[in-house]
């Protein structure tokens, strides 16, 4: 009777033994790192008039190039940090796809929302005459991360985020191979606030990338140059 009841402890003691080390492994690697998803739609975004694609630049197919990380980091992959209340600093990665992807994709969803054809597959470009894509369509889009930083403090009452991003980005003429535009711009958000998670921190990211490929198709130069490779 002692035997068959030790062993119907064990029995019992062995899942519960199981689920605890489970439940601890969660809490020990929980927090180690964040993982947000930065990524533009532009299903909302409102497209100058200048900027729309017409009947003699519609049907022509824009490429975009991955962009280049040029930040001064070890770590390409690292976007930022977080601050818990107890000061330790827990790091930022991006959750699905790497920035250098995520702002050549924005740039294509914007450009579909424009009316243009992108071409779906990302291209590799180092933004040099000599080493552009062959057989691209009319227009080429590149660029370079300059820098891209999210962070958040976290508080007792509110949560601080800062988030910047600056973009170089080059348009040139796939036809006659050369550089056409360049263009810098930055964008950045700074506020506090209650929420906080991976989720609600992805959309404040997003809204950053957003805000500065929206910036970029704000200058008229930018539509000028495009239109002109397409109709010469």
């Amino acid at each position: 009777m002692k035997n068959n009841y030790s062993f119907v402890l064990k029995r019992i003691a062995l899942p519960v033994v199981i689920t605890l080390g489970l439940g601890i492994s969660g809490c020990a690697t929980g927090g180690s790192l964040y993982s947000i998803n930065m990524r533009y739609d532009a299903a909302n975004a409102v497209i100058p008039a200048d900027s729309k694609a017409d009947e003699k630049t519609r049907d022509a197919v824009i490429t975009i190039a991955e962009f280049t990380d040029t930040r001064q980091v070890e770590d390409k992959r690292l976007i930022g940090r977080v601050t818990e209340r107890d000061g330790v600093k827990v790091l930022v990665f991006p959750k699905y796809v790497v920035p250098t992807k995520a702002v050549a994709n924005g740039i294509k969803e914007y450009l579909k929302k424009a009316g243009y054809k992108a071409a779906d597959k990302l291209v590799q470009w180092d933004l040099k005459e000599e080493t552009m894509p062959k057989g691209m369509g009319h227009v080429l889009i590149g660029g370079n991360i300059e820098e891209l930083e999210v962070s958040c403090e976290r508080g007792v009452f509110a949560n601080s985020y800062k988030i910047s991003l600056k973009l170089t980005i080059v348009f040139a003429d796939s036809a006659k191979v050369r550089i056409l535009y360049k263009s810098k711009v930055e964008s950045s958000l700074s506020r506090d606030d209650v929420s906080f998670s991976e989720e609600w921190f992805g959309d404040q990211a997003s809204s950053v990338l957003g805000d500065a490929i929206e910036k970029v198709f704000q200058e008229k130069a930018v539509a000028q140059k495009i239109k002109e490779a397409i109709t010469q």
